[in-house]
């Protein structure tokens, strides 16, 4: 019997009931006492008889017909499947189904079909019926419309989401404008003291400072959000807990004391280290803040096999890497832990905590296919965990960290003619700082400012017989193609040339290209000597990977 639930059993009418003898003669007799009160009361209920082939209804009141809209003799005689319908979860189906079969009571929500098709959810519980000699001979289940409440939640949630979504909004537009502020202001006072130097210099460094602070905010949006471009690796937890274990007691101070329970040998797992250490080192923070009467600070990692626990967690079974950080601050009340990972919520004061921290750490953990998970109690401390899947490296992942650590650290060859490359942005100011930062090395260069216009300049240079060594593009550039298109276009006229793409949006076509062996990805915003790095990193992976083709790297080329 495939049905769903609603109240624990036990109840003293139902478990006198249970104690009786209910025969075929009681079912026919719909004029006793018993059966008047099942017929008179609003609650939908019905009987399936287990002794028959596939447990069919064998009885069903006129709140039931109600409920569903089907006549007495539509229902009888069949299994109560036939309300489910293809929005029907088959999840809830099948811990129905189970619970039948082992002969145990279930309460489940489902959603059922009337016999209009209309949708609803029934709260159904279903729990077995047993004679004297202790033999299933009824599965009985009463059940109740909530698609009411279920649709009030629905609403509840989006409210907060919009909410949350607000919340968001304004925390972006306050600390955006700040940082705008400060670099308008700088370079307003740059111009009008461009001759003094100590001024210059100052309102130099500030706007500098609040660009980096406008970076850092966006990278932190990014994994909020679940868009930062990570670069993930092989970890083993327990060594970058270690490596990072002075910055984490510096960070602490002398308001708590740090300690590590770390689990040696621990299987590795696949995430970004930098993006990691940015969220411990914030969740170490916050368990500071949290203790201001001093107290432990413990960072645990360890092995954990989850089996039946995982669905409930939203994972899937297997061995995950714990990586815990509890403290015995002031703890959380329940309705305010429910809302820590919310962007920009945070209880400490104004101008110390953007809220940020938390958000961008749960953010970083689900895109690395993880979970993180709160657990808080007023007064009892806090518990943060971050479950990451164990990481299978592939052969090929092997190698890859000894090929490139090669041609980083192979000289650059003397050439008799630098490089040609080709910039390829929407953005003229950002093409045109690249293409500036690549001339002022030694490279020759061509910009473009689509991918349209980015493959008539390739196929000419190629007709003059001196054709792009590298082409740098950017992934998002509105209308027409975009980077991913050309550079499927550029490998399949010329699959030796090395294509290196810039975004500051994270797209998984961004990382798993059309030719992922000759594309690499340069985050934004990037600095000029990183884009010098990576361009020659990529000049040297042509040169190395072309079919006859000499080194591109420019001898003169300098960071």
């Amino acid at each position: 019997m495939d049905q769903g639930a609603l109240e624990p059993l036990g109840r003293p009418g139902l478990r006198h009931w249970q104690q009786s003898t209910i025969t075929n003669t009681d079912l026919n007799e719909r004029g006793s006492v018993f059966f008047a009160a099942v017929e008179m009361t609003r609650m939908p209920m019905i009987l399936a008889d287990p002794r028959q082939e596939d447990t069919p209804i064998v009885f069903a009141n006129n709140a039931f017909l109600d409920l569903t809209g089907y006549e007495e003799g539509e229902v009888l005689g069949r299994n109560c499947r036939f309300l489910q319908g293809a929005g029907t979860d088959p999840e809830h189906v099948r811990q129905l189904r189970d619970a039948v079969t082992a002969g145990e009571a279930v309460a489940v929500e489902i959603l059922n079909y009337r016999r209009d098709g209309t949708p609803f959810w029934n709260a159904v519980f279903i729990g077995p019926v047993h004679n004297p000699e202790g033999e299933i001979i009824y599965f009985f289940a009463s059940q109740l419309d909530v698609t009411q409440r279920r649709e009030s939640e629905q609403q509840f949630r989006q409210a907060q989401k919009m909410e949350a979504i607000g919340q968001l909004t304004a925390g972006m537009a306050h600390d955006f404008n700040n940082l705008l502020h400060v670099i308008n202001g700088s370079l307003e006072r740059l111009a009008a003291k461009r001759h003094d130097e100590l001024a210059f210099e100052r309102y130099l460094a500030a706007a500098t400072g609040a660009a980096e602070r406008g970076a850092k905010l966006t990278h932190q949006l990014l994994a909020f959000a679940r868009r930062g471009r990570l670069e993930p690796r092989g970890v083993d937890l327990s060594d970058l807990v270690h490596s990072v274990a002075e910055l984490l007691e510096t960070s602490i101070g002398s308001k708590a004391t740090l300690h590590l329970n770390l689990q040696r040998r621990l299987p590795q797992v696949q995430v970004d280290a930098t993006h990691l250490e940015m969220a411990l080192l914030n969740i170490v923070v916050n368990a500071r803040d949290a203790s201001p009467n001093g107290g432990a600070i413990t960072v645990t990692t360890r092995q954990v096999h989850l089996n039946g626990d995982a669905t409930s967690r939203h994972l899937k079974p297997g061995d995950y890497v714990l990586l815990c950080v509890s403290d015995e601050g002031t703890g959380m009340a329940a309705h305010v832990a429910a809302r820590a990972t919310e962007p920009f919520f945070t209880t400490k004061p104004r101008g110390e905590g953007t809220g940020l921290g938390l958000a961008m750490a749960h953010g970083f953990v689900q895109q690395s296919g993880g979970r993180l998970e709160v657990e808080s109690e007023v007064g009892r401390g806090t518990i943060i965990r971050m479950l990451f899947p164990v990481f299978q490296p592939k052969e090929e992942d092997l190698g890859r960290g000894e090929a490139q650590r090669d041609y980083q650290a192979r000289p650059l060859d003397n050439l008799t003619a630098p490089p040609l490359i080709l910039v390829v942005d929407d953005s003229r100011e950002a093409v045109a700082m690249a293409a500036e930062a690549l001339q002022e090395v030694g490279y020759r260069v061509v910009v473009a400012h689509s991918a349209e216009e980015a493959l008539e300049r390739f196929d000419e240079a190629r007709e003059r017989g001196d054709g792009f060594k590298l082409v740098f593009s950017d992934v998002i550039m509105p209308g027409g193609a975009n980077g991913l298109v050309l550079a499927e276009q550029v490998a399949s006229r010329d699959p030796s040339v090395p294509i290196l793409l810039t975004t500051g949006y994270n797209d998984e076509m961004a990382i798993d290209g059309p030719q992922p062996h000759a594309m690499d990805v340069l985050g934004k915003p990037y600095r000029r000597s990183e884009l010098i790095d990576r361009v020659q990193a990529a000049l040297r992976r042509g040169a190395r990977t072309g079919p006859g083709r000499q080194s591109s790297d420019f001898g003169h080329a300098r960071a």
